[in-house]
């Protein structure tokens, strides 16, 4: 067996790799000091400028955590280790926790998943259906796409279409829909109840009703408005306009 052979494999290997072993530890030791120094740095500056005491612990984790985790990441780029992929699912966690386009408890429309927010993870976001299904969902599938938060503001707009025929009486329509919005006490005064012609179709007259509620009563106050309506119309004997369907004969 030819030793030497050998033993130049290995001190071509060592010297490879030694070298990168090296780079990667120095950048890890003094990478670490330096978020450190810049941790405490900030944590001075922020309670210099008097912020909440608990804010300032929260941050001062989040900022020595997330420069950390970039340290450790670019030693092992050193070393030769892919981090691409890595970097992609970290950086999609920073941006969800920095910026906070939602929070637990929320409930959102992304990347084609609807549900409130049950827990939010390095990797994935995980929701709630309204029907109990439970939807995992890649941060960078989040970010990568629109983000609806229907639960970050304290009110919602119900917006109904209502497609009556044009043998109805429009004023007694529109004063029926009206006087269903300010009967029920959930829905606010302030931005007032509205209801208007939005078009005039072909075969119907399109009424537009818009009211505003909170948010926590929004789906409730949608379910009642849409059978009120419906046991309005039939008392006073308003018509809703239905599908009409034509049937074409073939002539021989």
């Amino acid at each position: 067996m030819d030793i030497s052979k050998y033993t130049d494999m290995a001190i071509v290997y060592a010297g490879e790799y030694g070298l990168k072993i090296v780079a990667a530890l120095a950048i890890f030791f003094i990478g670490k000091w330096g978020v450190k120094k810049f941790t405490t740095l900030t944590k001075k500056l922020m309670l210099k400028a008097e912020l909440d005491l608990t804010l300032v612990e929260f941050l001062e984790n989040v900022i020595y955590f997330a420069l950390l985790i970039v340290i450790v990441l670019a030693s092992l780029n050193a070393l030769g280790i892919n981090t691409t992929s890595f970097l992609a699912v970290f950086g999609a966690a920073l941006l969800i926790i920095i910026f906070r386009p939602f929070r637990v408890g929320d409930f959102i429309d992304s990347a084609s998943a609807s549900g409130t927010v049950q827990e939010i993870n390095l990797f994935s976001t995980i929701m709630i259906t309204g029907d109990n299904k439970t939807i995992i969902v890649p941060n960078s599938s989040i970010i990568s796409g629109n983000i609806v938060n229907y639960s970050n503001k304290p009110t919602r707009r119900i917006d109904l279409i209502f497609k009556i025929s044009y043998e109805n009486d429009l004023k007694l329509t529109k004063d029926t829909l009206m006087q269903i919005m300010q009967s029920d006490g959930r829905v606010l005064a302030e931005p007032a109840p509205f209801i208007a012609v939005d078009e005039l179709g072909e075969r119907t007259v399109n009424l537009v009703l818009r009211a505003w509620v909170k948010t926590e009563m929004y789906w409730d106050v949608r379910f009642d408005m849409l059978e009120k309506a419906k046991f309005a119309f039939d008392e006073k004997g308003i018509l809703i306009s239905s599908p009409q369907i034509y049937v074409q004969t073939k002539k021989d």
